[in-house]
């Protein structure tokens, strides 16, 4: 019997082991990832760009040219003030017609007195209709009652080509804030007669004046003639 009893402890010393291996142990939870909310990247807002050509209701190309005393003249510089565009060729006859009638040099005198910059600008290459350089340039902006000081060279004519600017006389009137809000012909009568100045509207004139007023220009733009 005591034999019997031993034998039944050591199978139950042996069975130990085995049942503590079958026990499966608690297995440690993982936590679970969370992820940190992404905050929304709103993309960067692009500067308005400035066209590479001309356009109505756009900001006007930008352009530096010297002037007839060598000095340079910079589009930009003049923001915050209304701006004439006036390309010009004095021996143009559609430009002779407003410069004999002396109706052209008027309005430059009677805007800037009211502080509107008026340049001139000539595209005309070296060798070509208009172009005058040193002092026979001088003296023909003298002569024809012009200020060098307004007066720009464009002889590559790359100015001319962002403005689209293929006849003289060619108008363009802009903005304080920079924008272009006229373009196209100095007047309605596509002629070269100098008695029809006096009958035609003056297109640039009336653009300036609505403007002046705090207006909206009225006719925004033509097909110039020259």
């Amino acid at each position: 019997m005591k034999t019997l009893m031993i034998a039944a402890a050591v199978f139950l010393l042996s069975m130990v082991p085995a049942l503590a291996q079958e026990v499966p142990k608690p297995q440690a939870e993982t936590p679970e990832k969370k992820e940190s909310p992404k905050s929304e990247e709103k993309p960067a807002e692009k500067p308005a760009e400035t066209p590479k050509t001309a356009e109505i209701d756009k900001a006007a190309p930008d352009f530096t040219l010297k002037n007839a005393r060598g000095e340079e003249v910079k589009l930009a510089s003049f923001k915050g003030k209304f701006v004439v565009l006036e390309w010009v060729n004095f021996d143009c006859p559609y430009v002779r017609k407003h410069y004999d009638a002396k109706d052209m040099v008027t309005l430059q005198k009677k805007y800037r007195e009211k502080e509107v910059v008026w340049l001139q600008i000539c595209s005309s290459a070296k060798g070509k209709q208009g172009h005058f350089e040193g002092d026979a340039l001088k003296e023909r902006i003298a002569k024809e009652g012009c200020d060098e000081a307004f007066y720009l060279l464009d002889e590559d004519g790359a100015v001319g080509g962002a403005y689209k600017a293929r006849t003289t006389p060619a108008m363009y009137v802009i903005d304080k804030e920079g924008v272009l809000r006229y373009m196209g012909a100095i007047d309605s009568i596509r002629s070269a007669k100098q008695e029809d100045v006096a009958k035609a509207t003056n297109y640039v004139s009336a653009a300036l004046e609505e403007l002046l007023a705090g207006k909206a220009v009225t006719t925004r733009e033509t097909k110039s003639y020259g």
